[in-house]
């Protein structure tokens, strides 16, 4: 139970063309006591360049990664960008890691998806390796192996020329399988999930199972105030179809498996159906209504007041506001003062 659950602004990442009130959005978030503010990327936007802009513009508020690709980039590259980051913002980065899926891996990365557990645990080592210098950096593993074995054979351990500002940058890692849920909590400080419900905690209860002291879940969740809740859920909805149906392989979606994880596999199959076959709005109108309204928060004040409190008695830390909605912003920020 996270009775003391923070706050935080997600912005995501960017659609066809830059938002044009993030920085505005972020600086509010901060003004009204938000504990965080997270980028993502998918293929377009980078994570980390909106992060910078927005670390430059504030001053307290922390910067989330939700989430760098992995296969973007490689380990040392990206505690190379942490360790910046963290020293030009004082200390406010959280570093938020996920495997992404085939489908961008290696259509989009041109790198090879197998075994995603065994890569983030190499992953997260070498980068730890990075930020606590003490020495030359080394792995053995056959993902990421350091120094790379052949080529010229001229290539040794280095170690890194700046002194992180912190050894311990949080490692958040994002995660649906139940397996990969449990390798969060094995090794990161953290655990960010998708399309959680807190009314169906049993579903991670498990997994979850053996959380250190400390350990952060931010979980996003899409939030909008207004009178007519079927109209707002059918925005939930237009975005859960996406996911359902088209972020990711007909045989190969983690968010698809989420769904139904959670008791709604028949109904993604539908959704999924009509979303490949090109009916979109078919497919945002088969997501069912239960499902939209537990992983949201949507309606009048009172209503989402009343539904926060599921929210405060769950697993999660840090609920991240899916909104560009300033009344939502305000309206949480009140609520939880």
């Amino acid at each position: 139970m996270a009775a003391d659950m923070k706050l935080g602004l997600a912005l995501g990442y960017w659609g066809g063309q830059p938002p044009t009130d993030a920085l505005e959005l972020a600086k509010l978030a901060e003004d009204l006591g938000y504990d965080s503010v997270w980028t993502a990327e998918a293929y377009g936007s980078d994570v980390f360049s909106p992060l910078c802009w927005i670390g430059a513009h504030t001053s307290r508020i922390k910067l989330g990664t939700g989430i760098v690709q992995m296969s973007a980039r490689t380990p040392v590259a990206t505690a190379m960008t942490a360790l910046t980051i963290d020293h030009l913002s004082n200390g406010r980065l959280v570093l938020g890691l996920g495997v992404s899926g085939p489908q961008v891996v290696e259509g989009w990365y041109g790198q090879p998806f197998p075994k995603p557990l065994a890569r983030t645990r190499e992953y997260v080592d070498i980068i730890r390796q990075v930020l606590r210098r003490e020495k030359p950096v080394t792995n053995a593993g056959e993902h990421y192996p350091l120094p790379y074995p052949g080529g010229t054979g001229l290539g040794k351990p280095l170690r890194s020329i700046v002194h992180p500002l912190r050894a311990d940058i949080p490692i958040i890692l994002a995660a649906e399988g139940q397996r990969n849920v449990s390798l969060a909590v094995d090794i990161a400080d953290g655990w960010m999930p998708i399309f959680y419900s807190p009314y169906r905690n049993d579903v991670y209860e498990h997994s979850l199972g053996g959380m250190k002291p400390g350990f952060e879940v931010p979980c996003v969740a899409p939030v909008m105030v207004g009178d007519d809740v079927a109209e707002l859920l059918m925005m939930v909805k237009w975005f859960l179809a996406l996911y359902i149906g088209g972020m990711g392989a007909k045989d190969k979606n983690f968010h698809f498996d989420v769904i139904g994880r959670m008791g709604f596999a028949d109904e993604a199959k539908h959704v999924q159906d009509l979303y490949l076959a090109n009916d979109r709005a078919g497919a945002a109108a088969a997501v069912p209504d239960e499902f939209a309204d537990e992983i949201s928060l949507v309606g009048p004040p009172e209503r989402i007041k009343e539904r926060l409190e599921a929210w405060r008695a769950s697993p999660v830390t840090s609920l991240l506001l899916g909104t560009r909605d300033r009344n939502a912003l305000k309206l949480l920020a009140d609520v939880m003062s």
